[in-house]
């Protein structure tokens, strides 16, 4: 990630957080008066198997310009990592263009780049004023062709790549956490590697794999282009066909074959780590992206855990008082899905009596039906979420985007719309009976060591000396 914040943290393992809502009063439900912007978007493919998705929109006064390249974690055979490392060497520079060129040139036009990478896709986005969106094609277009690839890049993206592994997992308890979750959840299929990749991968791979890597899955046949906002659709496809016609398409774009086994019963695992707050996570195997029982997932989820007055918060931190958080979702990918949730455990709180609790829910949901008010406040907070895709052009940029490069078309808002207003309170407890199950769950300690650490733990480094440390390197 160019960038980091909160959101960004959880992408980087291949999560999305849950997203906490602000209830406001229903949204009308005029089907016809709904204007779905989306409905006007056009597909351009060229000769060389390069999408482009167009959507103008002239009361918006910016434009945002997406890459979609379809490789993420799960694609990585040998090496892992070599996707979020991509992410990292796209910005550092072309044989005619110098390091961090790409970014600095957006900005000096009061634009923004940034890029984030998933399991199942990398992307990068600019989001520019309309007059620069002719700098970003021919920016990602060049990038694109001459990427500079050598041992110095490679060193130097080797080691922020490896700093930000140490930072956001190696020493953050809830980034052990999720590694920890996905390796206990999936034993077989590549969503069990981290999407930042193994500290081994990343110190070892060699420059001639990394190019292999860029030759094979950044080609135009494996990109979808994204533009939406403030822009002339025809003076912006004849440069993206200028800019983008010449690259040569893959022959060959190889997907990794392996799919999940059914587990057969319960996982359990500890991890230990130097906290006061332990944190007790769970995760159940759900269906991939595009499921028909995907929206009632989605509503359990949320009655589970959207916001503070949800079941999980209520009776974990307000009645029981036994932990500062509790929250969940229900998170599809491209090939498997999973129902997660985690609580943090107060440090006077009981890790046991936190998953007692927490299981009870589970099992509420399960044996009985969810009453009417809380089905309908779920409900109402998916469609806020639905209706903010579209409030300004990245984010309606980014929607057509996911939608194309996961189904092949770009879903109408009533379409969704009407699938959620359809789930039952009978629908809600069949879903939890079918997925959330005892034999398909999983269930993780992150608890402190036991007093004089672990067998085998190495001897404590001995206690720096008074001298003043220098000046921290890094940039």
């Amino acid at each position: 990630m160019r960038k980091p914040d909160r959101v960004a943290a959880f992408r980087l393992l291949g999560l999305v957080p849950l997203l906490i809502v602000i209830l406001i009063p229903a949204v009308p439900r005029a089907r016809a008066e709904l204007q779905d912007p989306a409905a006007r978007t056009r597909v351009t493919t060229l000769d060389n198997g390069l999408t482009i998705l167009t959507l103008p929109d002239p009361t918006t006064p910016a434009v945002s310009f997406q890459m979609w390249v379809q490789v993420g974690s799960k694609d990585e055979a040998r090496y892992t990592g070599l996707a979020h490392l991509f992410e990292h060497m796209m910005f550092r520079g072309t044989d005619r263009l110098p390091p961090e060129s790409h970014e600095r040139l957006i900005e000096a036009r009061g634009g923004r780049v940034n890029a984030f990478t998933t399991a199942d896709h990398t992307v990068y986005f600019s989001v520019v004023a309309p007059d620069a969106l002719p700098l970003a094609i021919e920016l990602e277009a060049e990038r694109l062709a001459n990427l500079h690839i050598d041992e110095e890049t490679l060193a130097s993206e080797r080691q922020v790549v490896l700093e930000e592994r140490r930072m956001r997992t190696e020493d953050q308890p809830t980034g052990r956490v999720f590694e920890a979750l996905l390796n206990l959840t999936f034993m077989a299929h590549p969503y069990r590697v981290p999407v930042i990749g193994w500290r081994s991968d990343i110190e070892q791979v060699t420059v001639e794999v990394c190019r292999d890597f860029f030759d094979t899955y950044y080609a135009p046949n494996n990109l979808v282009l994204s533009i939406s906002g403030a822009f002339d659709e025809e003076d912006a496809l004849a440069r993206v066909r200028r800019a983008f016609g010449r690259l040569a398409p893959a022959r060959e774009i190889p997907r990794n074959p392996t799919r999940e086994p059914p587990q057969r019963g319960e996982r359990r695992a500890t991890v230990y780590f130097d906290v006061r707050s332990p944190i007790l996570a769970a995760t159940w195997h759900a269906p991939q992206t595009g499921h028909p029982d995907g929206e009632a997932l989605d509503v359990a989820s949320l009655v589970l855990s959207g916001g503070r007055s949800s079941r999980l918060y209520r009776g974990l931190v307000y009645d029981a008082q036994q932990a500062l958080a509790a929250e969940g979702s229900y998170w599809d990918l491209a090939d498997a899905g999973i129902f997660y949730a985690f609580a943090r455990v107060r440090p006077d709180g009981d890790i046991d009596r936190v998953e007692g609790l927490f299981l009870r829910e589970i099992e509420r949901l399960r044996d009985t039906l969810v009453p009417e008010d809380e089905l309908a406040k779920a409900k109402r907070q998916i469609e806020v979420d639905l209706l903010r895709g579209t409030d300004t052009a990245h984010a309606i940029g980014s929607r057509i985007a996911r939608d194309w490069v996961t189904f092949g078309r770009v879903r109408p808002i009533e379409e969704r719309l009407a699938a959620y207003r359809a789930v039952t309170a009978a629908d809600v407890q069949r879903v939890a009976r079918t997925y959330l199950r005892p034999e398909r769950r999983n269930v993780l300690h992150l608890v402190a060591p036991p007093p004089g650490g672990l067998p085998g733990d190495p001897e404590p480094a001995p206690a720096p000396s008074a001298t003043p440390a220098g000046p921290e390197g890094g940039r």
